[in-house]
């Protein structure tokens, strides 16, 4: 009998044994199964010029965050504003074997050497927000410039008819400040031939910063002893340091004053009045849809393009999507409605008399 047992024992535990190796077995080939397929996960790389202001960590959280919902892997770096460092980053991407790169160039002309270097290693390349030109891009995906342009033009003539305006346009590198700085003058020439407007000062401002906004807006009050009816900046960043300098000489809120992108400074200005709009684009839609488009083109897809535009030298398959303007009046139904901002943190920096309700 007590052998009996001692060998039921033994098989008994023989066979946990065997139960235990067989689940580890498993466990390493369902590990390898897993890592096998981290392995096929198509790379895709997001190259930014510049990671400044709330704008561009706002599309790169959106991009990534779709793009690993459609199983892809993301590699981004941000250039801190410096053309070689991002070329430099863009080649360290292809090496990492990446099938798309994504390109938000700094300067839209110096950029085509980062599409030929991915293009000579079959890497597809979507050019995004900014068109890059002279180059061989698969998509571009953005919004509207000219709209952007005529709405921020049309909705100052409509709050200052008449008077002298000063225009800071965005980065003399970049192709959309000039697209926006001709659409402004599209519908500003009319109002300047008959002698309604008439522009005391016009120039490009390097790397859009506001800075050099409220530089130029400082010399254009002296140069004009403070008569000025409106201020045409081509984006939010630029409006806060020309409001700042309009503010050290007590003409904030009596000068109107455009912007774009809608960001939360600019936003709580405008309620203050010190700002007279700004443009709202969903750029959480754009980065969701420049994901779901880089995971077409690594999946050998075609894209969902709905336009060209030439960009000197194809025509580039093209997404254009539509600008929002938001005043004082819509910015509860535009951004607040969709949480681009919350009512929250605009109305703790507002007055009580000022606050959205």
């Amino acid at each position: 009998m007590v052998g009996i047992n001692m060998e039921e024992d033994i098989l008994t535990k023989t066979r946990r044994r065997l139960t235990v190796l067989s689940a580890i077995f498993v466990l390493l080939l369902t590990g390898q199964i897993v890592r096998a397929q981290d392995g096929n996960k198509p790379k895709i790389g997001f190259s930014i010029e510049a990671m400044k202001g709330e704008r561009w960590q706002t599309d790169l959280n959106s991009f990534e965050v779709r793009a690993k919902q459609l199983g892809a892997e993301v590699i981004s770096a941000d250039a801190d504003g410096d053309d070689d460092r991002q070329f430099q980053q863009v080649k360290d991407m292809i090496k990492a074997g990446i099938k798309v790169l994504v390109l938000l160039p700094k300067d839209t002309t110096m950029a085509n050497r980062m599409v030929d270097a991915a293009k000579s290693a079959n890497v597809k390349v979507i050019s995004y927000d900014r068109l890059v030109m002279n180059s061989d891009v698969d998509l571009y995906v953005s919004f509207d410039r000219l709209e952007i342009g005529r709405m921020q033009a049309e909705n100052l003539v409509k709050n200052a008819p008449r008077g002298n305006y000063v225009l800071i346009a965005g980065s003399p590198s970049a192709e959309d400040a000039k697209t926006l700085h001709d659409a402004q003058m599209s519908v500003l020439q009319p109002h300047i031939d008959r002698g309604d407007i008439k522009v005391i000062a016009d120039g490009y401002t390097k790397d859009w910063l506001p800075s050099e906004a409220y530089l130029f807006m400082l010399k254009a009050i002296d140069s004009t002893r403070g008569n000025i009816a409106a201020v045409l900046a081509s984006n939010d960043g630029m409006a806060g340091g020309a409001i700042q300098a309009l503010r050290e000489h007590h003409l904030a809120g009596k000068v109107a004053v455009s912007g774009q992108d809608a960001d939360l400074a600019a936003v709580i200005c405008i309620a203050q009045g010190t700002q007279t709009m700004t443009v709202y684009k969903s750029v959480v839609n754009e980065a969701k849809r420049a994901a779901e488009e880089a995971v077409r083109l690594a999946k050998g897809e075609k894209t969902h393009a709905d336009g060209t535009i030439s960009n000197g030298k194809i025509k580039v398959p093209t997404i254009m999507l539509k600008p929002v303007l938001v005043t004082k009046d819509n910015i509860k139904t535009t951004v607040v409605k969709d949480g681009f901002q919350t009512l929250k943190s605009i109305n703790q920096a507002l007055s009580a008399d000022q606050q959205i309700k």
